[in-house]
């Protein structure tokens, strides 16, 4: 027979940055839980989630506040494009049928 039970717990760290904390209930047959995380970015992510035996696992996923992102000028990675030394005669073919082109990569 399934035993019935109730948690949680919270943990705020400053110096790590972990903050978040956890909450759960079953009754025996149904888990109720929530979990809350403050994320990198500033937001907090909220988690409310049941499951039962019938129907399985089921989450609602939703945030708070506003991402904020830190001002930057990186432009990429700068390195060099290695160039292509290996033969144009593919596995089949002598290579006529294509043109090997090798550029930098693109940032979108």
């Amino acid at each position: 027979m399934p035993k019935s039970y109730e948690f949680g717990y919270s943990v705020k760290d400053a110096k790590s940055g972990n903050d978040y904390d956890r909450r759960e209930v079953s009754d025996g047959n149904v888990v109720r839980g929530e979990y809350r995380v403050q994320l990198p970015d500033g937001r907090t992510q909220i988690v409310t989630y049941h499951a039962d035996w019938q129907t399985g696992f089921h989450a609602d996923v939703r945030y708070e506040g506003e991402a904020r992102y830190p001002e930057t000028n990186n432009q990429g990675y700068n390195y060099n494009v290695p160039e292509y030394s290996g033969s144009l005669n593919g596995f089949h073919g002598n290579g006529n049928n294509f043109k090997a082109v090798y550029g930098p990569p693109g940032y979108h």
